[in-house]
């Protein structure tokens, strides 16, 4: 009787293994869900970065104010007749000199008499 016990109990055992540590096992499973999960992450993220990334490329193509602000914060540009003033803090260095190029000659005005 005990040897058939222990017989039972090892082939229960052997039965157990591909459930637990096989191929398609429940710890295989649970690997593989955990890369799906991260991969669904950085789809997610990857999505948010190309829809930003989309909708600056159409602010660039149909606006003149992403253009405008990239020249402003970028290249330190501004209108003409316009004032530029920076606020230092104590500790702080000024931005590198902004100078305003001069106004555009005005065209004379040449009228035959």
């Amino acid at each position: 009787m005990r040897l058939i016990t222990i017989a039972i109990a090892v082939l229960l055992l052997l039965i157990q293994y591909p459930l637990w540590l096989g191929k398609g096992g429940w710890l295989s499973v649970a690997d593989m869900r955990g890369q799906v999960e991260q991969t669904r992450l950085e789809t997610a993220q990857r999505l948010a970065r190309n829809a930003k990334l989309d909708s600056e490329v159409r602010d660039l193509r149909d606006g003149l104010g992403a253009v405008e602000e990239r020249a402003r914060y970028e290249l330190g540009m501004i209108k003409h007749n316009e004032i530029f003033v920076q606020v230092l803090r104590k500790d702080e260095q000024p931005a590198v000199s902004m100078t305003v190029p001069p106004p555009p000659p005005e065209p004379k005005d040449k009228t035959k008499r």
